[in-house]
């Protein structure tokens, strides 16, 4: 059956649980969490996903206003503490923000704290800028906007000021109509823009960059042709939920908030949100 996807938990199957190569673990207390473990690249060339680790933190719906908020920012936040190096950062935001369900990098970008000119300029004087993590953020939209690999754009920003990771944020696809604006999925292994779409991109990775690469997004388009089931190539369309205006910033924003608890985890949620 034709699937496309960026969600590494719709592409395992049991067998491949069973062979060993992949391990799958259950935690979460707000979200349902899954990580999964896949321990080399033999599924590289049939499936798209390497080596590494894949979480996928699931809500009933990230799109709506939730009294657990709090708590599913501080859920999120220790799950990237886990994953994401120590060092300085630089968070880039992948996608178009001028299309609604591609603006999830853009909107996240937009409420991260950068604090590297910070740092760099006022730090001496300051010790409580002292503390916080040297942060860069960029969102420099995409190739048909601006004529340049996001990739090559992101390569040369990484030889330039020489973070020790970096943090993309993007919109994914899944072949799961159920998990449209409920799932986040966290991967150390990169990520290949609008390769859930077929549109695939230049890859950004470790294996592109030299140094960890940490990248999250929630599914906010699935393939039509697996929700109908068709084999019809006709069919060749993507659906998005009716609220995802509200799904795109709402999300975003718990990835921002979440990502700028882990990077400064002497901030409380109250300081966090007084910057935005």
């Amino acid at each position: 059956m034709y699937k496309r996807t960026d969600m590494a938990d719709e592409c395992i199957t049991p067998d491949y649980e069973k062979s060993g190569g992949v391990r799958r673990i259950k935690r979460g207390k707000v979200f349902d969490i899954t990580e999964i473990n896949i321990n080399d690249d033999s599924l590289f060339e049939s499936m798209g996903k390497r080596k590494g680790r894949y979480i996928t933190l699931e809500y009933k719906n990230l799109g709506d206003f939730s009294d657990e908020e709090t708590e599913m920012i501080y859920e999120l936040a220790e799950e990237f503490e886990n994953i994401i190096p120590d060092g300085d950062i630089l968070v880039c935001g992948l996608g178009n923000r001028d299309i609604t369900p591609d603006a999830i990098g853009p909107l996240t970008a937009a409420k991260i704290l950068a604090t590297r000119h910070l740092r760099d300029e006022l730090g001496r004087q300051d010790s409580f800028l002292k503390s916080l993590r040297r942060v860069s953020v960029f969102a420099g939209g995409v190739l048909g906007q601006t004529g340049i690999e996001t990739a090559e754009i992101i390569s040369a920003l990484c030889r330039q000021i020489k973070p020790s990771a970096v943090v993309a944020a993007d919109a994914l696809a899944c072949s799961d109509i159920n998990r449209l604006g409920r799932s986040i999925q966290i991967t150390d292994t990169g990520i290949s823009p609008g390769s859930g779409v077929e549109n695939s991109r230049k890859e950004i990775s470790s294996h592109s960059l030299g140094i960890p690469v940490i990248a999250v997004g929630v599914p906010t388009v699935a393939d039509l042709r697996n929700i109908t089931e068709s084999t019809d190539k006709n069919c060749d369309m993507v659906v998005t939920p009716r609220n995802i205006d509200r799904l795109a910033e709402r999300s975003a924003q718990l990835i921002a908030f979440a990502l700028n608890r882990a990077f400064h985890p002497m901030l409380n949620m109250e300081e966090i949100r007084s910057l935005f």
